[in-house]
C-alpha cells in the first residue's frame, strides 16, 4: 500500500510500554510474582477479587518505579496516589484495575535515540504503577468447534509499570529504536526482564498523520497486540499507510483500537477508542497516598547503575571500540559484563569484541539462547584467546576449538588436547617439513627468487598440510625466508 500524501504529510507516534516488575510478590499481595508457575496455583482472595478483601501496597514495586522514573530523566512526585480504572472484560477480576491517573510517581522525563547519525530525544510523559490482568487463553474445542477461553489468575496483580511517550516519534525505524533502548534501561536497572515474547514487556501505539509543518495533531489510532520489535515496525508502517491512502481518497480517519494481526501484516479495527472519562477514575479507597520525599528519592538515585548510554560513551573512549561494537556489547547488560569480565582476564579489547560479535553471537543466535546460557564463561573464552596469543592453537583450529566448548562446555586445553591440535611452534621440529617443501616444489621455489612473493604462500601451505595443520605459520614462514634467501646467496 503505497499513499501520494506521504510527501507532504508526517506520522506522529505515541508509545504506552508496559512492563511487569521482578518483585518477589504481587503489588497488592503476598502471592508470588512467580512467572511460569502452575495456572491459578499463585492466587488469594485480594487477586481474586473477592469481597472484603483489602490490598496492601508493595513497597519494593514503589522503589522499582521510582528507580525506572529516575533512569529515564523524570522528576519524581512528592505526593502520588492509586485510583479505580473501571471496566469490565472477563480478565479483570474485580471489574476494575487498581491503577494511577492524576497523580502517578514520575513525569516529565526523557530518552535519546540516535536515527540517521542524529541524535533525537524523546520524551517521557509519566511512569505509573498499576496492577497486571488476569491471563485469557482463547482455545477451540475440537469436539464442537466451539470457542471457549481459560482464566489464568496467576498474573492477577502483578506489578505493572506503564511508560507512556510523548507524541516525538515520526517513523516505525524511531519508534523500534525507542523501544530497544527502553528495554535495555529497563533491564540495566534489573526491574524486568523486557520480554516481550512472555508478556512481560508489551507495547501499545498511537499513531496519526498530519500535514507537514502543522502544530495539531491528527486523529488518533490506538494498535495493540504488537509481541516484538519487528512487529512493532510492521505494524505501525501499515498503519500509517492506512490512514494515509484513507485522506488521499477523500476519507476521514476514525478513532478506534485496531490490533494487529501478525499473519495477514494488517491492522484490524478491534472497537471504537475510549477516553479517560470512559474509565470512571476516582481515588481508590483503600489504600493511602504516597509522600515521597527528596530524601527518600535521594536514596533511590544512589542505586541507579551505569546506564547504557554512558556504558557505550565508555566502551569507546576506555576500550577503544568502534561505536557500531560498543552498540552490540552493551545492548544487554549481561553482555557487557561478559565482555569487561573477559577483558579484565585478557587486556585485548578489540581481539575479545571481535570473538564476541562473529563466533560467540553466531553460536548463540543459532541455538536461541541468551549470553546468560553460554557454557563458554569469561574465564573459559579468555583462555581461548591466551592459547592463540601464545601461539598454542591456530586462529582456524581455535574456532573449531571454542564451537565444541560451546557445545560440551570443556575447557580450551581440554579440547586442544582432545583433539590433538596443539600447534608446532618449534623450528627444530619443522626444519624438515620445510626442506621437504622447498625439495617438493622447485617451481614455487623458482617463482619466489622471481620475486613473485605469492609463491611464498604456496609452500607455506605445503608445510601446513604436511603438518595436518598443526604447524605455526609465522614459524613456518620465518624458516622459508630463510632457507630460501640463504639457498639464493650460495
Amino acid at each position: 500500500m503505497k499513499a501520494v500524501s506521504l510527501e507532504t504529510y508526517e506520522i506522529v507516534i505515541g508509545l504506552e510500554v508496559h512492563t511487569e516488575l521482578l518483585t518477589n510478590t504481587k503489588m497488592f499481595c503476598g502471592c508470588a510474582n512467580q512467572p511460569g508457575a502452575a495456572p491459578n496455583s499463585n492466587v488469594c482472595p485480594v487477586c481474586l477479587g473477592l469481597p472484603g478483601s483489602l490490598p496492601v501496597i508493595n513497597q519494593r514495586a514503589v522503589e522499582l518505579t521510582a528507580l525506572t522514573g529516575l533512569a529515564l530523566n523524570c522528576s519524581i512526585e512528592e505526593f502520588t496516589r492509586f485510583d479505580r480504572k473501571n471496566y469490565f472484560y472477563p480478565d479483570l477480576m474485580k471489574g476494575y484495575q487498581i491503577s494511577q491517573y492524576q497523580y502517578p510517581i514520575a513525569r516529565n522525563g526523557w530518552i535519546e535515540i540516535e536515527h540517521d547519525g542524529q541524535r533525537q530525544r524523546v520524551g517521557i510523559r509519566r511512569v505509573h504503577l498499576e496492577e497486571d490482568t488476569a491471563k485469557l487463553t482463547h482455545r477451540i474445542d475440537p469436539a464442537t468447534g466451539r470457542p471457549y477461553s481459560l482464566v489464568d489468575v496467576n498474573r492477577a496483580g502483578v506489578p505493572l509499570i506503564e511508560i507512556v511517550s510523548e507524541p516525538d516519534i515520526h517513523s516505525a525505524e524511531q519508534a523500534r529504536l525507542y523501544l530497544m533502548e527502553l528495554r535495555s534501561i529497563l533491564q540495566y536497572l534489573g526491574v524486568s526482564t523486557g520480554n516481550m515474547e512472555e508478556g512481560a514487556f508489551r507495547c501499545d501505539a498511537n499513531v496519526s498523520v498530519r500535514p507537514i509543518g502543522s502544530a495539531e495533531l491528527g486523529v488518533k489510532v490506538e494498535v495493540k497486540n504488537m509481541n516484538s520489535f519487528r512487529a512493532v515496525f510492521r505494524a505501525l508502517e501499515y498503519e500509517a499507510e492506512r490512514q494515509l491512502a484513507a485522506i488521499d481518497r477523500g476519507e476521514s480517519v476514525t478513532q478506534e483500537t485496531r490490533g494487529w494481526s501478525e499473519d495477514r501484516g494488517i491492522t484490524v479495527s478491534q472497537r471504537t477508542k475510549e477516553y479517560a472519562e470512559d474509565y470512571r477514575y476516582f481515588p481508590e479507597p483503600d489504600l493511602p497516598p504516597l509522600a515521597l520525599t527528596p530524601q527518600w528519592t535521594a536514596r533511590i538515585r544512589m542505586q541507579l547503575p551505569e546506564l547504557p548510554s554512558a556504558r557505550r560513551r565508555r566502551f569507546v573512549d576506555q576500550y577503544g571500540l568502534s561505536p557500531y561494537d560498543a552498540e552490540l556489547l552493551t545492548a544487554s547488560r549481561a553482555t557487557a559484563d561478559y565482555f569487561e569480565e573477559t577483558v579484565r582476564l585478557f587486556d585485548r579489547p578489540k581481539t575479545v569484541a571481535n570473538w564476541m560479535t562473529g563466533e560467540l553471537f553466531r553460536l548463540l543466535n543459532a541455538s536461541g539462547l541468551g549470553i546468560e546460557s553460554s557454557k563458554v564463561s569469561p574465564p573459559g573464552l579468555a583462555s581461548l584467546l591466551k592459547l592463540i596469543d601464545e601461539g598454542t592453537i591456530s586462529i582456524r583450529a581455535a574456532k573449531d576449538v571454542f564451537e565444541r566448548m560451546f557445545q560440551t562446555g570443556e575447557s580450551a586445553n581440554q579440547v586442544v588436547e582432545a583433539l590433538g591440535l596443539r600447534q608446532i611452534s618449534d623450528a627444530a621440529a619443522l626444519e624438515h617439513l620445510v626442506d621437504q617443501a622447498i625439495a617438493s616444489n622447485p617451481k614455487s621455489v623458482e617463482d619466489y627468487r622471481a620475486g613473485k612473493v605469492q609463491a611464498l604462500g604456496f609452500l607455506v601451505g605445503q608445510v601446513m598440510k604436511a603438518s595436518r595443520g598443526k604447524a605455526n605459520p609465522a614459524v613456518v614462514n620465518s624458516l622459508l625466508r630463510a632457507r630460501l634467501d640463504a639457498q639464493q646467496r650460495d
